[in-house]
């Protein structure tokens, strides 16, 4: 995803952690899950998923606390150690090396609109999904969704060294 007016920076709700995108990230998703409902308290949860290495700390190192997740593995959660407030995770199936950031916690979240939604099927019924926007079910196939830049940059970073972490 190209993203104009790069970089991209954002944080917790006291100041405490800021950090920096230093690209676009592979996809923005929309999530209509029941996990992510829970987990947000809101309707859906939007993530910018990212290589890790290429997220930046301004200031501060959030806690990193594992909650359960939907796959039975758990995911880890980034937050201020002060205010709480999630400002990314790492899922079992990417670990360490791609981050979800919340794009709520951007200090411009308009500039990140979601790529696609998912999970549709367990929306809550008031939302409406824009007309024209991609949207499926549940999940969907990488190689149908993402673009040849993602999916490229995405297998650089699984064959990298496997350890990123904010820098």
């Amino acid at each position: 995803m190209a993203v104009e007016f790069l970089p991209l920076d954002g944080g917790c709700t006291c100041g405490e952690v800021r950090y920096r995108l230093g690209s676009g990230p592979l996809i923005v998703h929309c999530c209509h899950c029941r996990w992510c409902q829970r987990e947000s308290g809101a309707a859906f949860a939007l993530n910018a998923m990212i290589e890790t290495d290429r997220l930046r700390l301004l200031r501060s190192r959030p806690l990193v606390e594992t909650i359960p997740s939907f796959s039975g593995k758990g995911q880890q959660v980034a937050r201020c150690p002060d205010c709480m407030v999630a400002l990314w995770s790492h899922y079992a199936g990417g670990g360490a090396t791609f981050a979800y950031v919340r794009v709520g916690t951007l200090d411009d979240p308009d500039r990140l609109p979601p790529d696609i939604h998912v999970f549709t099927a367990s929306k809550q019924p008031w939302v409406v999904i824009p007309e024209g926007a991609r949207a499926v079910p549940e999940f969907y196939r990488r190689s149908e969704v993402w673009t040849a830049e993602s999916l490229e940059r995405r297998r650089a970073a699984l064959e990298g060294p496997g350890d990123a972490q904010p820098r």
